[in-house]
């Protein structure tokens, strides 16, 4: 009769190893998916890895790239802060420019 529920030590020494890849490998893999538009899970089955460790991976490129949730990637990111500072310094000059010329204005007029 089977037991259900019950692990032997053995068992879960094997079900807790994990395999480690290298980040090469990774991107190799999910860059296949994206290039030649297969299933995840036939380029898993061709890679010998498990389905859904590839589905991770693929997931986790498509949020970094902004892909799929209209967000955008960690590139796009960082521009749109940079962008943001820039124009913030802009403004600040601009306004400077504007009080500057105020004041040239009314002493050029003698008052």
């Amino acid at each position: 009769m089977p037991r259900l529920g019950l692990v032997s030590g053995q068992e879960l020494a094997m079900a807790e190893t994990r395999r480690k890849f290298e980040q090469d490998f990774k991107e190799g893999a999910v860059r296949l998916v994206r290039e030649t538009g297969k299933p995840i899970a036939q380029v898993a089955r061709d890679l010998g890895i498990h389905d859904g460790t590839l589905g991770n991976w693929v997931n986790a490129e498509r949020r970094r790239r902004g892909e799929g949730n209209g967000g955008l990637g960690e590139d796009e990111r960082a521009e749109l802060v940079r962008l943001r500072r820039e124009n913030a310094e802009l403004r600040m000059r601009c306004d400077v420019l504007k009080r500057s010329m105020a004041l040239w204005v009314q002493e050029a007029m003698g008052r």
